[in-house]
């Protein structure tokens, strides 16, 4: 998966995982570079700065609604996205993600970013 390796190596610079995650889809998008860095600004350490949703979740989210909305409703598929990568990452509130009250990381940024793109890629095919 090419696109998942590039997000990694864009969330290991000066973009947060939502941006990374939307970033490798600029092509497909027709949005600039700085665009996708303006729409996923807020969402580094997660949707609510930890306390919610994983920041690369969301930029998942994001592109589907952009790439596949045509005038029909993508919610059962966002529900099918949540949930795979709640599977794969052990939650999808960053907070839980990272072991904020536990102590024990389930998984690391870099993998959030992963499992979000290799997800979504299986669902754009």
């Amino acid at each position: 998966m090419e696109r998942a390796k590039k997000a990694v190596e864009y969330n290991q610079g000066r973009n947060n995982c939502c941006q990374s995650v939307l970033l490798v889809y600029a092509d497909r998008l027709n949005m600039s570079e700085e665009e996708l860095r303006g729409l996923g600004a807020a969402f580094g350490a997660g949707m609510g700065c930890m306390e919610a949703t994983c920041g690369a979740l969301c930029g998942a989210q994001m592109v589907l609604g952009m790439l596949k909305y045509d005038g029909r409703p993508v919610g059962a598929e966002a529900r099918t996205i949540l949930k795979e990568f709640g599977d794969r990452a052990g939650a999808t509130i960053c907070k839980e993600l990272k072991g904020i009250e536990t102590g024990r990381v389930l998984c690391s940024c870099d993998d959030c970013v992963k499992h979000a793109v290799e997800i979504l890629e299986e669902h754009l095919g």
